[in-house]
């Protein structure tokens, strides 16, 4: 079960991403805490930005990644999936030319406008998806335009979401107490080359076949050594973090011809059409727990989750003793940004 005390795996840094609940100034905590178990494959079911399968990437394991959304899928091809490829600075031109005979869409100017960005940005926008969907062939090479393009989305947005139409707050001139105005006027493509080059810095090959799945946890492959479980977060009120409502703009860029069927054009901030997930309804948030140690039981179990969730850290640790024997915890006081409440992050681990 234990091997030697393990030693930081983090050759390769992740890149910075203001991606809400990204685990990444909590790897070397995570890593502590599971990092002398005994195992060599890990699903990561919940994989979000890819920050803690990237994790595993670095100590040598066999990853396997899986989220739901097409966009985090996106980040997965490129830093998991994707043993070597990255874009070179004739990769980079390409996909910031500007051809005006290009067949480019203005769906996100006539779409979007004066709800997330400025006129002349949504143009920017517009285009780049058209080039990396139409001048890039390699898929990886595709998958890290996104990232970058992804990122740089979340870096010049109030609150780094998408759930207000808010692009006022940017454009005020008023004495500001939050925010970034330098980050939020940074020019796209400014933001996008730097994220190229952190993307590029986070590729690497381990010498294992590593991939990266988009789907329902509940739908996942088995017999993995570890299963990493980090699913979207309830409090104590049953309010539930919405990832597909939160980042909608970002999951309509990485699947811009089938974007304007999805859109809810009754918002007034062009979300897509909800799309309910029992992960986040705090009447069949601890029955999705259960089904999925039930999939995943004879696999070391890490639940990744808050002290004051629902589930409770009690709940859980009952789900967790119906199919595992010994049960390690490990805490970590944390304040959250936008959150005035004090919470532990919780690690609890299974076997």
């Amino acid at each position: 079960m234990f091997a030697e005390a393990p030693t930081r795996p983090f050759n390769y840094p992740f890149p910075t991403t203001r991606y809400q609940g990204s685990k990444r100034t909590l790897v070397d905590w995570i890593w502590n805490a599971v990092g002398n178990l005994s195992f060599d494959s890990v699903l990561d079911a919940f994989g979000g930005t890819g920050v803690v399968s990237h994790m595993f990437k670095n100590a040598g394991k066999r990853v396997v990644y899986n989220d739901i959304l097409r966009f985090n899928w996106n980040f997965a091809l490129a830093l998991i999936e994707n043993r070597s490829v990255k874009l070179c600075d004739e990769d980079v031109e390409l996909v910031l030319s500007h051809t005006p005979s290009a067949q480019v869409s203005d769906f996100i100017q006539s779409t979007f406008r004066d709800i997330y960005f400025t006129h002349e940005e949504n143009a920017w926008l517009d285009r780049t998806v058209y080039n990396i969907d139409h001048l890039l062939s390699d898929p990886y090479r595709q998958a890290l335009a996104r990232f970058a393009l992804c990122q740089a989305c979340i870096i010049k947005r109030p609150y780094n979401l998408f759930h207000r139409a808010n692009l006022y707050m940017r454009e005020a001139r008023v004495e500001r107490s939050f925010g970034n105005k330098v980050t939020w006027d940074t020019s796209f493509e400014t933001h996008f080359r730097n994220f190229v080059r952190e993307a590029n810095a986070a590729v690497f090959d381990n010498q294992k076949p590593n991939s990266a799945l988009i789907g329902d946890a509940l739908d996942t492959p088995t017999d993995f050594d570890l299963v990493y479980i980090d699913p979207p977060y309830l409090n104590e009120r049953g309010i539930g973090v919405d990832y597909h409502d939160f980042y909608h703009f970002l999951e309509g860029l990485v699947d811009y011809d089938t974007w304007r069927d999805r859109v809810d054009f009754r918002s007034k901030h062009r979300r897509l059409l909800p799309a309910r997930s029992p992960w986040n309804n705090a009447k069949t948030v601890l029955e999705q727990f259960r089904l999925l140690l039930d999939r995943h039981r004879h696999s070391i179990i890490v639940i990744s989750y808050r002290s004051n969730g629902i589930p409770s850290r009690d709940q859980l640790l009952d789900v967790i003793r119906g199919f595992k024997h010994r049960i390690h915890e490990a805490s970590l006081p944390k304040q959250y940004v936008l959150s005035r409440q004090k919470s532990h992050e919780l690690l609890l681990i299974g076997s």
